[in-house]
């Protein structure tokens, strides 16, 4: 019998139909692989994460196979409603009792910060995404745990911040979300904007979730300055566009949207956005197999396209589920070598490659939004103005402020 089953197996391979579990060899440290993807779910950020990063997630899942070394991954989920505390119980949980060996998301910079510690304190691994602040591979560095993979405020900054400089927007003045976030796009954007030769004549920061930003917009009209620096994301930066343009300002000043992703487009209108620079890490429309995954998310999120964070975690995903099978272990240290290990090439990046300090270095986009004329439907928002590659978009490593990688 035994000889049977080896021959049917042989027989099987040759035929190029090797069965998914022969061909994984490995052993799991609980009885299933577990995902835990931590999110906004009904909040101003759930239209950048939310149930969108949970289907991206599961897409993922579903793709591999299902399966790792014969057991089940698993996708579990929870709403932070953006607050630190919160995201830290739910983590803690996750860690402690329920055999949850990643946490992915984590969106809002403040979550991210306490749930990368978390992690390096209880020895798992987190892919940030859905945050943008660079403290999470400077200063806060956990590179023996954490990884992140989206898009930062150095990035950001990069990107959007030189090309208005350089088009002749050379005077800002800052709307600020008031935490870690945005402060780091404020500080970041600043530097760019002072070392290519403009000047900041202020900032004015505003509480998370602010829905009158009516006082906050009259200090920036009063600044004189060109350019207004949206130093917010989500639901601020859809609110402050919109105010921004009902109080007038937009007549005479210029809005940097320095973090919107495409759902903040959709919420806004073309009418309102038109015109808009900003920097991406992906967009559904930039090839045929961008298109092709758009269509497959399309399908379980109500024909709704998906933005660059929901693009990332599938991708993120994806890479730590191959990692694992590469590995041959769930164990922490061998994976996240796996991971700085193997690059990066799928519907998200090419040729991405996860740093020593944990960041995942890949090309960056700057778009233009969109004229309605110029719009063929629904979704269709952007003009691709530049790529620019992730060694020049993010921050070089001999400048990174990650104590735990300095010689």
């Amino acid at each position: 019998m035994k000889r049977k089953l080896i021959a049917a197996a042989i027989a099987t391979v040759l035929a190029g139909g090797a069965p998914f579990a022969m061909a994984q060899q490995g052993k799991l440290s609980g009885d299933a692989v577990k995902i835990g993807v931590l999110t906004d779910m009904s909040g101003l950020y759930a239209d950048y994460g939310g149930p969108g990063a949970v289907a991206a997630a599961r897409l993922a899942v579903q793709d591999f196979g299902g399966k790792m070394f014969g057991k089940d991954i698993v996708v579990v989920n929870a709403d932070h409603q953006n607050k630190p505390d919160v995201a830290k119980n739910v983590a803690q949980q996750w860690f402690d009792r329920d055999g949850v060996d990643i946490s992915v998301e984590n969106l809002n910079s403040a979550v991210a910060l306490t749930v990368q510690a978390l992690a390096k304190e209880k020895n798992k691994i987190t892919i940030t995404t859905g945050a943008a602040t660079a403290r999470l591979t400077n200063e806060d560095c956990a590179p023996a745990n954490g990884i992140h993979y989206l898009m930062d405020t150095i990035a950001l900054s990069n990107v959007v911040g030189k090309a208005i400089v350089k088009d002749g927007g050379d005077s800002w003045f800052f709307l600020t979300a008031d935490y870690a976030f945005g402060h780091s796009l404020e500080k970041d954007t600043s530097e760019v904007v002072r070392t290519s030769g403009g000047k900041v004549s202020g900032a004015v920061r505003h509480p998370l979730g602010t829905s009158d930003f009516s006082s906050f917009l009259l200090q920036a009209q009063t600044s004189g300055a060109k350019v207004v620096g949206l130093a917010n994301a989500g639901g601020d930066t859809v609110n402050s566009i919109k105010a921004a343009a009902e109080f007038g300002i937009t007549r005479k000043q210029n809005l940097a949207a320095l973090l919107m992703l495409l759902t903040d487009v959709h919420a806004i209108g073309l009418n309102t956005a038109q015109g808009l620079y900003l920097t991406e890490g992906w967009y559904w429309d930039l090839n045929a197999e961008t298109r092709a995954w758009a269509d497959k998310f399309g399908k379980v999120m109500n024909n709704r396209k998906p933005n660059s964070n929901h693009a990332s975690v599938y991708s993120a995903t994806m890479h730590y589920l191959k990692a694992v099978q590469a590995a041959g272990t769930d164990d922490t240290a061998a994976v996240m070598a796996k991971m700085k290990e193997m690059p990066i090439n799928d519907m998200f990046a090419k040729g991405g490659k996860i740093r020593e300090d944990g960041r995942m270095v890949h090309d960056m986009y700057l778009f233009q939004v969109k004229k309605p004329s110029e719009s063929k439907g629904a979704w269709d928002y952007y003009n691709l103005k530049g790529t620019i590659k992730g060694d020049d978009a993010f921050q070089p490593l001999a400048q990174s402020r990650c104590a735990a990688i300095k010689k």
